[in-house]
């Protein structure tokens, strides 16, 4: 595709961003992720312009760091505290774009912290002037190409860390391809995840010369809080307890139609066995329906922090921010998503504290998953017969749990490192 048809492109780009600024002035107030998306943009180029005019500080570079949303921003994170460790004198400028990752953002500790404005000259412009990066870094895969060419008009250097393209990603072909492909053009530095991967990016446009393999910094992330999770603090003490224990994390109505009807038979065949269930939404209808399936069953069920939870055959999690600590009392992990498109959540959590990880049956997408299933760390269950024989196998057999989960625990100590690699990927875009 020419040039010339790649700028026609990006007509109607430009003005959907044009349209969505309108759409930020005139969202009405109410629920839902889109309007919370569209208000959150309302004053953004007042909120960084006095920003930059109260606290920019000349004097020292700043890394202006971009992470979409939750998933992004925990790869970006261990980035993050290593350069502000190695190098003090940095300023951060941390945004994302989605309404989930907003409590997540204010505790990655930035100088600076708040929503990506919309793709527009304007507002890329604005925000570049207020921030005046020395490097503008993107977390795995989303570089925006308006604000990716502004920046590298004022030699911002640009880079890509932890950068992964699934084979089926839509960007690979098509007017997305053809939108972005200057965009990636432009990059000055990209980490992939790994060799896959970063040819991948190369039919997406971006420079070989610039790609190292610099692995994914979720591994490390995981890692750490694995190291630090305290076992007596009042989270996890009143549940450690010598029974078999499924942690089901990040769970959808989709999943638990299969989990919970598993666990009916899992429970027969292994005695005094727990299941702690986190759902991923943990709203009123949700938590409700996983309530009267337990009532229905004759199954004791508590909600998490109650006095009934210890003793309880199925704690039930009724809030957000504690499943990444509670899979420390996996004897083993199921993982939501993979019974629906949207997509399987993180199984590196689980692994990293030894358990091993079953999940739905569509699993293909996920990089993490299919290593598990390859080293038997993990496997993908296609049915309540499947998903109960597996936990069967774990929860009541000893020695195949440790076995399967010592290798989910090695999926994630052979990925240590690449937060130290991205670290000095970055340090080369600010400092050389």
């Amino acid at each position: 595709m020419t040039q010339s048809v790649r700028s026609l492109i990006h007509l109607p780009y430009r003005a959907l961003g044009e349209l969505a600024r309108l759409g930020a002035a005139l969202a009405p107030t109410g629920g839902g992720k889109t309007r919370r998306a569209l208000r959150a943009r309302r004053g953004i180029r007042r909120r960084y312009e006095a920003w930059g005019r109260a606290a920019r500080d000349p004097q020292r570079p700043l890394l202006w760091m971009h992470a979409p949303s939750v998933g992004e921003g925990l790869q970006a994170r261990p980035v993050i505290d290593l350069l502000r460790a190695s190098h003090p004198e940095l300023q951060i400028a941390y945004t994302h774009f989605s309404p989930s990752a907003e409590r997540f953002a204010a505790s990655v500790g930035a100088d600076f912290t708040d929503y990506l404005p919309f793709d527009t000259k304007g507002d890329a412009r604005a925000a570049l002037d207020a921030l005046r990066p020395r490097a503008l870094v993107f977390s795995k895969l989303d570089v925006w190409p308006v604000l990716a060419r502004e920046a590298a008009a004022r030699s911002v250097r640009l880079g890509l860390t932890s950068a992964t393209l699934a084979e089926s990603s839509s960007r690979r072909g098509g007017i997305a391809a053809s939108l972005l492909r200057d965009a990636y053009a432009l990059l000055d530095a990209v980490g992939a995840i790994d060799e896959a991967d970063a040819e991948r990016l190369v039919q997406l446009g971006v420079r070989s010369s610039v790609i190292t393999v610099t692995g994914d910094t979720r591994y490390d992330q995981v890692w750490e809080r694995a190291m630090r999770v305290d076992h007596s603090g009042d989270l996890l003490a009143p549940l450690v307890l010598e029974r078999p224990t499924l942690v089901a994390g990040s769970t959808w109505p989709a999943d638990e139609a299969v989990l919970l009807s598993a666990w009916v038979e899992l429970r027969r065949a292994v005695r005094n066995a727990r299941m702690v269930i986190a759902p991923h939404e943990p709203t009123d209808v949700h938590l409700g329906a996983v309530e009267r399936w337990a009532a229905e069953q004759g199954i004791s069920l508590a909600r998490l922090g109650t006095a009934a939870a210890p003793d309880a055959e199925v704690v039930l999690v009724d809030r957000v921010g504690v499943l990444g600590d509670l899979y420390a009392l996996a004897d083993a992990a199921y993982v939501g998503g993979g019974f629906h498109a949207a997509g399987l959540h993180s199984v590196l959590e689980p692994a990293a504290f030894g358990a091993p990880v079953v999940f739905g049956p569509r699993f293909e997408a996920s990089r993490d998953a299919r290593l598990l299933e390859g080293t038997g760390g993990g496997a993908p269950a296609r049915d309540v017969a499947q998903l109960a024989t597996i936990l069967s196998d774990w929860l009541g057999d000893a020695a195949a749990r440790d076995r399967a989960g010592d290798r989910a625990r090695e999926v994630v100590s052979s990925g240590l490192g690449a937060a130290a690699r991205s670290r000095a990927l970055v340090e080369r875009l600010l400092f050389h």
